[in-house]
């Protein structure tokens, strides 16, 4: 028997109902984030006595820098997975982009933006 060169329509059905499940996800988180940086809901010092809001300031700043970096990470998640979601699209989902041999599913499931197989990523080091 020939070894498979795509997933089938069924299994990419399943990949991209995985696929959207953990976009709503990290479109979630990614709001989250946006909200600690913008402070649109926040509890913030500007309601009590200033001798807080010194203190406060250094530590709000520390965490609206990672607040951002957070956000930047997510962001860039959330354009991998709609990369493979257009690769669903194209019926080239799961294919490994250095060796077009199929990544395994369990690697799939795990990273569901996966462009490489495991031997490939490890291949790279």
């Amino acid at each position: 028997m020939a070894e498979k060169t795509r997933y089938s329509d069924d299994e990419l059905v399943e990949f991209k109902e995985l696929i959207l499940q953990k976009l709503e996800k990290a479109i979630q988180d990614y709001e989250l984030l946006k909200t600690t940086i913008t402070h649109s809901e926040s509890n913030d010092t500007e309601d009590t006595s200033p001798t807080f809001k010194v203190l406060e300031e250094g530590a709000a700043t520390l965490s609206k820098e990672e607040a951002g970096r957070l956000a930047q990470r997510q962001l860039k998640f959330i354009q991998h997975l709609r990369g493979a979601l257009i690769r669903v699209e194209n019926k080239t989902y799961g294919i490994c982009r250095e060796t077009g041999k199929l990544i395994s599913k369990e690697r799939l499931r795990a990273v569901p933006h996966a462009t490489l197989s495991i031997e490939a990523k490890q291949s790279q080091r």
